[in-house]
């Protein structure tokens, strides 16, 4: 079945931004790939919601709207995930009122607090929730590793090395928390930012559809098509990023996405 088929039968659209929708030049300005505004205007014409989830956590979605739109990528405020987003859902179903210690930005923390999480710092934090970060002192690992040891789950934006920047790979600082505390604990993170269940049912309920009438496209094979595979959705892999030269023939049939296009434009076509 051709591109174009399957995506007839889609109603809801998910893309990952950085390497996928827009490059981003040396001051971290982002520059539309070719074709990226007209395929979202195209999708938005049929009558079909889109969001972008990206796993960057240091700007609340609408900041990061902003930041697109004035960089020639059409999205609406609304149209923005990420896993802050999944994360106070997450929280909200299954650790609701506990004390949670934020590795992260003042606007994640802020956002958080506003959302109804209590927040500390200290030992006696019952859930300890990793983000981008730009500085991180031993101390303050130290306080999150003995409250994990006693208990307190480790959820983390991302678990991934990094993502696609103007220079090739930015890796992600979030993770290299995230995984000093598995170090220093033996404990597993529990990812809310993609790939993970949190972030496949945060899409579903913005795009108001299941995940198996989703297409995912993304440039990373285990963030994005990793996502789509979880929710059992149509995937694309866009070979403008992160996995643009991995060997699909060397990949396991399981985590190959369902089609491949050299650039995001290329999917304007089966619209």
């Amino acid at each position: 079945m051709s591109g174009a088929k399957k995506l007839e039968r889609i109603r809801g659209f998910v893309f990952d931004v950085d390497g996928s929708l827009v490059h981003r030049d040396a001051g971290f300005h982002p520059r539309p790939l070719p074709g990226a505004p007209e395929v979202l205007e195209k999708i938005r014409t049929s009558g079909r919601p889109l969001v972008l989830f990206t796993n960057g956590t240091h700007l609340r979605p609408e900041e990061f709207a902003r930041g697109l739109r004035e960089g020639g990528l059409p999205v609406r405020d609304d149209e923005v995930l990420t896993p802050v987003c999944s994360a106070l859902g997450y929280l909200a179903r299954r650790h609701g009122g506990r004390r949670t210690m934020v590795f992260g930005s003042e606007t994640t923390r802020e956002r958080m607090a506003e959302a109804g999480v209590p927040l500390t710092d200290g030992e006696d934090a019952e859930v300890v929730f990793v983000t981008h970060v730009n500085e991180v002192d031993f101390d303050s690992l130290e306080r999150a590793a003995r409250a994990i040891t006693r208990g307190a789950p480790l959820l983390t934006a991302s678990y991934g090395p990094g993502y696609w920047g103007a220079n090739g790979m930015i890796f992600s600082r979030g993770a290299m928390v995230t995984a000093a505390l598995v170090k220093a604990t033996g404990k597993r993170p529990i990812v809310v930012g993609k790939p993970s269940r949190m972030a496949v049912r945060a899409a579903c309920e913005r795009l108001g559809v299941e995940s198996r009438e989703m297409a995912v496209i993304g440039d990373d094979l285990d963030m994005d098509i990793g996502l789509g595979r979880l929710g059992g959705s149509f995937t694309i892999l866009v070979r403008s990023g992160t996995s643009g030269s991995v060997d699909l023939q060397r990949v396991p049939e399981r985590r190959r996405p369902d089609a491949v296009v050299e650039g995001v434009g290329e999917i304007l076509k089966w619209l």
